[in-house]
């Protein structure tokens, strides 16, 4: 099955939810399920972690499906932010250290899954992404993976990258602004 075909599925069982269609739900946990679940064993390092985090994504998008705004993101993008940001409080609530290498090495790591952009943009919004980001400030672009492709805090990456919290804040919300600019060139 293609991207498109994909994408329309998973666009029409977001849709079908708020309705109590349970069948929507199954195909959506079918269709999105191994993605969510990268992101939030990512995250929090743990396998039976990542799994409750998993099950409470698909909780929140069963009460809270009807919330969903297509004008604001992709369908997609709202399930794979609901399990982030689902991790990130669990990882907050247990208080767990976790190993960190320096925000220079998050250039480096390599992730053999297939990437959220590869699967849900075309090649050219793929490129295009990229190319804005490569045209990042190099604390920025590390800040900015750092926070939303790595999980880590605000205060994680101030602390790691000896900044203040204002000021990780700042450049993380000046990539953001630039980032948004250039895609919508």
């Amino acid at each position: 099955m293609d991207l498109d075909a994909n994408r329309k599925l998973i666009a029409t069982a977001l849709r079908r939810i708020p309705g109590g269609d349970s069948a929507a739900l199954q195909t959506l946990y079918r269709l999105t399920s191994a993605k969510l679940f990268g992101v939030a064993l990512r995250i929090l390092g743990e396998h039976g972690e990542a799994e409750d985090v998993l099950q409470e994504v698909f909780v929140t998008v069963w009460r809270k499906s009807a919330d969903f705004d297509p004008a604001r993101a992709s369908p997609m993008t709202w399930l794979i932010a609901i399990a982030r940001n689902r991790a990130i409080d669990r990882l907050r609530a247990s208080r767990q250290s976790r190993r960190m290498e320096p925000i220079d090495q998050a250039a480096v790591v390599a992730d053999s899954a297939i990437a959220a952009d590869n699967a849900l943009e075309s090649a050219q919004d793929h490129a295009r992404l990229h190319g804005c980001l490569d045209g990042l400030e190099a604390r920025e672009r590390n800040a900015l993976r750092g926070a939303f492709f790595d999980g880590n805090t605000y205060e994680d990456l101030a602390a790691r990258m000896s900044v203040p919290l204002g000021t990780m804040k700042s450049w993380i919300r000046r990539a953001m602004i630039k980032l948004k600019s250039c895609l919508e060139q």
